[in-house]
């Protein structure tokens, strides 16, 4: 799959008419992973794919072969570190704040959570959570 760099605004998925531009904030990640889901059913992400650039702290990219329908979510890899407020946490797949759209619902598992209890306190949690979590989807905001 092409991937260009593409803007860092607008925030979100925003279909062109010939592809769609991928852009999320985010102030303290060290890398985002753009996961691509086929279908509602799928339980682990068709593609994945590492957002190129980052400008100003948002992380972009535009691929010029999806389309509206796209199922999709984010991976953000960064600093766990809980006492000063950093979560990041790779195998969690996260909803685009910025979505026009959510593609599948939530469906409640442990999985979900950042964190489980463990014999040191709450200890982070590697279980992938895509099989739990809604997705976002690109969508057409073109009136005709």
């Amino acid at each position: 799959m092409k991937v260009l760099s593409g803007e860092p605004a607008p925030l979100g998925a925003t279909w062109d008419g010939a592809g769609v531009n991928f852009a999320l904030y985010s102030e303290h990640a060290q890398a985002v992973i753009l996961c691509l889901f086929d279908s509602t059913e799928s339980e682990t992400a068709d593609r994945c794919i590492p957002l190129p650039e980052k400008t100003n702290n948002v992380w972009h990219a535009y691929l010029p072969e999806v389309r509206p329908g796209q199922l999709y979510g984010y991976r953000a890899a960064g600093p766990y570190d809980p006492p000063n407020g950093h979560r990041f946490n790779p195998d969690k797949l996260l909803l685009d704040p910025y979505a026009k759209a959510i593609g599948r619902d939530l469906v409640w598992h442990d999985s979900l959570y950042g964190f489980k209890k463990g014999p040191a306190g709450y200890e982070r949690d590697d279980r992938d959570s895509s099989p739990y979590a809604p997705l976002a989807m690109v969508v057409d905001l073109a009136f005709t």
